[in-house]
């Protein structure tokens, strides 16, 4: 049986904190620039492969920051989006992208059906089924879980510079979006930007929230605020307490709600 994964190249998905308290589950789907083995560099140089076309530069270092602030689950993808885009569904063009902004990918150009297939079998999959596994076992608990994803973007795209810092993004559902906008941020801080909805980017909200009624929201931050530890640890704090109020403020309104619906 053909296979893309080597022992060499370990597991599709990275668990962390399990026994996380937080209803929170954060999840990083562009966490790493990895490539498996067998796909070598994907004919790209160094430069493409570093670059924020493979990965979410600093993503997954305030995913960690944030984890441990709130005590949070933390589920991320192990290998390079270029491999598969595991925000993405199987049928997208985005999930093995040929071309990338201004690169094309060479490996990506003419996959087999059983080469695309290999790759939604062993990264796609495992890494959707551990979200699952997880959020229905949280589902057994008294308190709903509560779905985070954190991504970063560059701040020039296709020659265009982006002045938002920090993106609160949702779906159809904005309930915790609306929340955390209402907060307080240091950040010049928008709602669907620097992509929403409309760009196919809230594939895993819909997928494991929003089938489930969860709150959910996907973070965008501009990679060059994370190029530091200093500058990650002010944005994990930033992000904990938001969403620390924004948990606190939904939990006091349905509280309230439910008070005057017993009284009247």
């Amino acid at each position: 049986m053909l296979r893309l994964l080597t022992e060499q190249d370990g597991e599709p998905v990275g668990l962390e904190r399990l026994e996380g308290k937080s209803p929170v589950v954060l999840v990083c789907e562009h966490a790493s620039r990895q490539i498996p083995v067998q796909l070598g560099t994907l004919g790209l140089d160094a430069d493409a492969l570093q670059s924020h076309i493979a990965w979410d530069p600093g993503a997954l270092a305030v995913s960690r920051l944030l984890s441990e602030a709130l005590d949070a689950t933390l589920v991320f993808q192990r290998f390079s989006r270029l491999v598969y885009d595991c925000n993405r569904p199987p049928e997208s063009p985005a999930a093995m992208p040929s071309v990338s902004e201004i690169y094309t990918i060479p490996a990506n150009a003419a996959l087999s059906d059983i080469e695309r297939q290999m790759r939604v079998d062993e990264i796609y999959t495992p890494f959707h089924r551990a979200i699952h596994a997880l959020i229905e076992e949280r589902l057994k608990g008294q308190i709903p879980p509560v779905l985070m994803t954190i991504h970063s973007f560059t701040p020039v795209y296709h020659g265009v510079r982006r002045t938002v810092e920090l993106g609160i993004l949702h779906d159809a559902d904005s309930r915790l979006a609306d929340a955390m906008l209402s907060q307080h941020s240091p950040f010049r801080t928008l709602r669907n930007a620097p992509y929403g909805p409309q760009d196919g980017v809230t594939h895993t909200l819909k997928l494991h929230a929003a089938a489930n009624g969860l709150l959910n929201v996907m973070i965008e931050i501009r990679n060059d605020l994370l190029s530091s530890e200093s500058g990650q640890r002010v944005m994990a704090d930033t992000l904990a307490a938001m969403m620390g109020n924004a948990l606190s403020e939904l939990t006091n309104h349905k509280a309230q709600k439910e008070k005057h619906g017993n009284s009247s």
